[in-house]
Formats: structure tokens, sequence, C-alpha cells
């Protein structure tokens, strides 16, 4: 099937992590280099997100995240499509920030 704005999916991961300790924060901050080897970027300081260009390869990612979760906080994940996440108003205070760009897609026929 042909990539469209509506099966390129955007994965965001949300997470709140406890950082008490020095063990509790060894272990945040291994989840939080995982991911990122996986892919994920910062998008704000406890959101990373990813561009998957199928459902299938956003499963793959989902599916890696949750073999990471740690014992304990709170995680969330979740998908958007790309038509959705260009939809999304960005700010800096009053100035409006440009959306990420989206990876450009290789198309063999």
């Amino acid at each position: 099937m042909r990539l469209n704005e509506y099966r390129i999916l955007w994965v965001l991961v949300f997470f709140d992590l406890p950082t008490e300790t020095k063990k509790e924060r060894s272990i945040a901050s291994k989840f939080r280099k995982e991911i990122l080897r996986d892919g994920f970027a910062m998008f704000q300081f406890s959101i990373y997100l990813r561009h998957s260009s199928s459902r299938e390869n956003a499963d793959v990612h989902i599916n890696r995240v949750k073999r990471l979760l740690p014992e304990k906080g709170h995680i969330g994940i979740m998908t958007v499509t790309d038509k959705q996440f260009g939809m999304m108003e960005l700010f800096y205070g009053k100035k409006e920030k440009v959306l990420p760009d989206t990876p450009q897609q290789l198309e063999l026929f």
C-alpha cells in the first residue's frame, strides 16, 4: 500500500519516572538512553517521539519500549498519524515554532 500521511505514524512515549535515589536515577537514565538508541528523539523533557513509516514498524518500536519498562513510574505510549502530527501547533512563549521535519521516504516500485 502506498505511503501517505494517514498511514505514516509518529510514536510518542511519555514518562514520569522516580528519581529520588541514585538507583532510581540510574534506572531512569538507562530507560531514556535505550529509547534514544532505538531512534526516538526528545520532544520535551519526558516526551520522546519517533517517526514510523507504517503501523507494523510502529508496533516493532512500541514492543521494544514495552520490553524496557522499569518496575516503577508512569509510562504512556501513543501513536498519531502524520496528518494529525502536522496539525499540532508549537510555541516557545508567544513565538510559534516550526514542527520537526518528516524524514524523507524512499519509495521503490
